[in-house]
């Protein structure tokens, strides 16, 4: 028995032996050694492997858009002191996009606090890819606060309804200066009767504030003023700045209207026909205080405006944001060698890249 076992051993040693000293030509060559396959949890593994951490850049916003006049429609989102500026952001946009009864071409975001503006843009972008909308022109200033403790960002929004609203057309009456949200209402409320509408008729107004105290009646100031409004109210800066109450709206008009400049000066408005295209831009900055910087904002807006077939000769209202209120008296010169137009120039904290000290925004009139 044992002389048995060590020969069957030493067979087997032997063909181990023959198997690794296998020369070319012999019976196995090519033999290829059976492999388990792959399992679905290996394939996943490798795969997670394989991946590449790096995120893909968000989407980019695009520079101007057009909408038609007499569908325009306008919301605000609701305040919240719910989570950071991220998580209030997608709130706020979840809102809009719920209560819109077409496609969002514009958003205005004024954030409270020092989060970093950049993320709007990148949330927007992110949002509404996943809900595989068209992208919108964005706002984006950095105010002084809101009027809810907690609360870092509130989003105005202007879309395209499905159908017309605005059968008559709408009018941009710009901000009226006053030293209380209640002068610079009444003012509005006595150029919408003059220009032949009524309160109900306005569709938006926001309220800009030089300090927070003893505002809290404010809001229900604003709805009694304008019951059928989409409203706003913020701070502009932390620090009081001049003037101490400016609001601005737009109203939908009661009779046909024809395009042209019913008042004069900065407070002016503008009538636009229900037939009348809109280009409306999201915001050029300026990165330094000298003239030259200044009009290279505007440059920048005109480049977009010639895209949609206008210029900034058909502007019917712009805003300027500044962070200096230095700059106020030169911003007011270099617009006026581009734009004659309805405008609103606003002190605010700061803007999306923390170098710029100036932004503008405009809508204009389409050319036919």
């Amino acid at each position: 028995m044992l002389l048995a076992a060590a020969l069957l051993c030493g067979v087997a040693a032997g063909d181990l032996s023959a198997q690794k000293k296998k020369k070319p030509g012999s019976d196995d060559e090519g033999y290829i050694p059976v492999v388990a396959p792959e399992t679905d949890k290996s394939k996943k593994k490798k795969k997670n492997e394989d991946t590449t951490q790096t995120l893909p850049p968000p989407p980019e916003l695009p520079l101007a858009l057009a909408a038609e006049t007499n569908r325009l429609a306008f919301a605000v989102s609701p305040l919240s002191g719910k989570g950071l500026l991220s998580q209030q952001t997608r709130d706020a946009l979840n809102v809009l996009l719920h209560k819109n009864h077409g496609t969002i071409v514009k958003l205005r975001a004024f954030v409270a606090g020092s989060g970093d503006l950049r993320r709007v843009g990148e949330l927007v972008g992110e949002m509404f890819t996943e809900k595989h909308e068209p992208l919108p022109v964005l706002s984006v200033v950095q105010i002084g606060a809101l009027p809810l403790g907690g609360a870092q960002v509130v989003i105005e929004s202007i879309e395209m309804d499905r159908k017309p609203v605005n059968p008559q057309g709408v009018v941009f009456f710009s901000g009226r200066t006053a030293e209380t949200v209640a002068q610079s209402l009444q003012e509005l409320t006595n150029a919408l009767g003059s220009a032949g509408m009524e309160p109900g008729d306005v569709l938006r107004a926001t309220c800009f504030v030089s300090s927070l105290d003893d505002q809290k009646e404010t809001p229900q100031l604003m709805a009694a003023s304008f019951p059928s409004a989409a409203l706003n109210f913020i701070q502009m800066q932390r620090e009081p700045v001049a003037p101490p109450a400016e609001c601005e709206m737009i109203a939908r008009a009661r009779a046909p209207i024809h395009p042209g400049t019913a008042d004069s000066g900065p407070n002016t408005y503008l009538g636009i026909a229900p037939g009348a295209k809109l280009v409306i831009t999201g915001t050029q900055m300026a990165f330094g205080a000298e003239e030259g910087d200044l009009k290279l904002a505007f440059e920048r807006i005109q480049k977009a405006l010639e895209g949609s077939n206008t210029s900034l000769d058909h502007v019917v209202m712009s805003h300027l944001y500044t962070t200096s209120t230095g700059l106020r008296e030169r911003m007011r010169i270099v617009q006026s060698q581009y734009s004659k137009g309805p405008s609103m120039l606003l002190p605010v904290e700061g803007l999306p890249s923390l170098d710029a000290r100036f932004g503008v925004d405009v809508v204009a009139v389409a050319d036919h």
